[in-house]
């Protein structure tokens, strides 16, 4: 086992992926193999009470590998990335504290973007101003985007009028902050420059990783996943919650709600979990500075590979290189 000496700079790891690529397994072995801690960056795993949909490793499963930021948020809160960014910080100097490794595990590209490269400055969010904006988009949808081009041009150029979420954040940074959106986003950023970070990347087939999702998704129904959805709701969760939002838990509210029957809703979160698996891979594929493992990460060749890569990288701080 590796054991990492101080340093000015500390050694992190990311293991990154679209869903259903095995992350959780190969982080599991590194963190065994270089006394690392898990740190969770799936923006749905922050979340009490989701389970099964949210495919968390049940405590037995984690082999006594310390993971943080999993169960962090009540069902109707939300992480921003730049709330992330913070906790996750925090948590890795922590874990160097301990003299151990992070292991920043998950496949939430922004999150991941956050924490390492920081963010623009953009003022706090204003809930008062945000539901103004909503209900203009109610409203006068297109005059969102009107109202965007006469304030900041640049980002309405870059912004589709149709994507809402999008226009009403950059509405918002213009409104509250006292400039541009487009001026904020190029401001300097608040980088992690306290750790050298090894960034892997798992890119399975893609086939492979496409019947891998299917079968996932409808073992999610087999699993429990309507009884737990069911429990949630009961409990006080609503529909419209951004951890409801979520692939799996939309489908299952849906069938809960007589929308959908099973099994529409499985083949529908099938189709969904493909695509958002598509939009991750495009999103790493564009992120500087990974470096691939071409399969899934319980494939003894990738892991095999990955602990080469990462064993070379840690023992040049152990060995103060």
């Amino acid at each position: 086992m590796t054991t990492v000496t101080q340093r000015t700079q500390w050694p992190a790891l990311v293991v990154a992926g679209p869903t259903g690529s095995g992350k959780s397994e190969l982080a599991l072995l590194l963190a065994e193999s270089f006394q690392g801690e898990i740190v969770n960056c799936d923006s749905i795993q922050v979340y009490r009470g989701l389970e099964i949909g949210s495919a968390k490793l049940p405590g037995a499963a984690r082999r006594g590998v310390p993971h943080h930021l999993l169960d962090i948020l009540d069902i109707d809160q939300e992480l921003t990335a730049g709330a992330y960014a913070r906790l996750a910080r925090e948590t890795m100097r922590q874990v160097r504290e301990r003299g151990h490794v992070p292991m920043v595990t998950g496949g939430t590209g922004f999150y991941i973007r956050a924490l390492f490269d920081g963010l623009s400055p953009a003022p706090v969010r204003d809930e008062a101003l945000r539901r103004r904006l909503h209900g203009l988009a109610e409203r006068r949808p297109a005059a969102l985007h009107r109202f965007l081009r006469m304030h900041d041009p640049v980002a309405a150029r870059r912004i589709h009028a149709n994507d809402r979420q999008k226009l009403i954040r950059a509405l918002e940074i213009t409104l509250a902050g006292g400039r541009s959106a487009s001026e904020t986003q190029a401001a300097p950023r608040n980088r992690l420059e306290d750790f050298a970070v090894l960034k892997l990347g798992l890119a399975p087939p893609r086939d492979r990783l496409y019947e891998r999702l299917d079968r996932r998704s409808a073992a999610l129904f087999e699993e429990g996943l309507l009884e737990e959805t069911r429990g949630l709701l009961e409990g006080g969760a609503r529909p419209g919650d951004k951890a409801l939002q979520s692939l799996g838990y939309k489908q299952a509210v849906a069938v809960l709600a007589g929308r959908l029957k099973l099994d529409e809703a499985i083949r529908e979160c099938q189709a969904k979990t493909r695509q958002y698996a598509k939009r991750q891979m495009t999103w790493f594929r564009h992120e500087p500075g990974i470096e691939w493992l071409e399969g899934f990460g319980f494939d003894a060749a990738v892991q095999q590979q990955a602990r080469g890569i990462a064993g070379a990288f840690i023992e040049r701080f152990a060995s103060g290189g």
